[in-house]
């Protein structure tokens, strides 16, 4: 099946002001995302959708396909969705979502979540990974919970599963999972996602894929192996410089795995 990358790249940025800008490695780190998602060869066709001609002048001098998007747009997928509704871009049988501050995304997740669609698991697909109890008070990390065939019932960044003993192990270990960011979508399932207004629970969690799961829509989730973690603060930044040479060298020797690093949620 056909697939469509898009990242999403929003200049107004919160809590790492002017992002898709910053430098990792020597290049905007909008160009390593880039970069990421085609190396990985899970998708046909990759383009960038951004708000700022900024990011659209810096794509056009690296021959990266972007696109001048609404400023307006609540969540990431909005964006995407905006995209993927371009004459340009029709005609693809999954659209995948790849945040703009992913540039260590597992080739695994990617893969994941485009499989669940693929194969026609659920309509939108994403991944997590089985994770320990540290993760629960964690609000930065979102969880979710899988029903027995591998589609969510609820995405959080409380502590869910609640453990209320703490002792029991062997319950818990197969059911904390923690979200890894991606999304793919059927071009129905992107459509209806877009056409409900944001939903009270994505306000109060800020998680988009709360909108899609309050109306019904099946999210199906893809256990992998791994978790990459993305750039959302000054300090990853500076973490994603410092590794950046391990993890280049790591990519291009497949003996060698790539290194995990500190998970952290990034912004629409």
């Amino acid at each position: 099946m056909s697939v469509l990358a898009v990242i999403p790249a929003r200049l107004g940025a919160t809590r790492l002001p002017r992002k898709p800008l910053r430098q990792l490695g020597g290049l905007p780190l909008v160009v390593r995302v880039y970069e990421r998602v085609t190396s990985l060869e899970v998708a046909d066709e990759c383009v960038v959708a951004t708000d700022a001609v900024e990011i659209i002048e810096v794509c056009s001098r690296h021959g990266i396909p972007a696109v001048l998007t609404s400023s307006h747009h609540p969540s990431g997928t909005d964006r995407v969705a905006e995209v993927a509704a371009r004459p340009e871009y029709a005609g693809f049988d999954v659209i995948l979502n790849v945040q703009g501050d992913e540039p260590f995304v597992s080739g695994d997740a990617l893969a994941g979540a485009v499989a669940v669609v693929a194969q026609g698991r659920a309509p939108i697909g994403t991944a997590a990974v089985l994770a320990d109890a540290t993760i629960l008070d964690r609000p930065d990390v979102v969880k979710v919970v899988c029903d027995d065939f591998g589609n969510a019932l609820y995405f959080s960044r409380a502590p869910i599963p609640f453990l209320r003993d703490i002792t029991d192990a062997a319950v818990r270990t197969p059911h904390i999972r923690q979200h890894v960011g991606v999304y793919a979508y059927s071009p129905d399932a992107l459509s209806q996602w877009v056409a409900w207004p944001p939903h009270a629970l994505e306000s109060i969690e800020r998680l988009e894929q709360l909108r899609p799961l309050a109306h019904g829509l099946r999210i199906g989730v893809a256990d992998v192996q791994a978790v990459e973690g993305g750039i959302d603060t000054e300090e990853d930044l500076a973490r994603a410089n410092a590794r950046w040479p391990q993890f280049v060298a790591a990519a291009t020797t497949p003996s060698q795995p790539t290194p995990i690093m500190t998970p952290s949620t990034g912004d629409a």
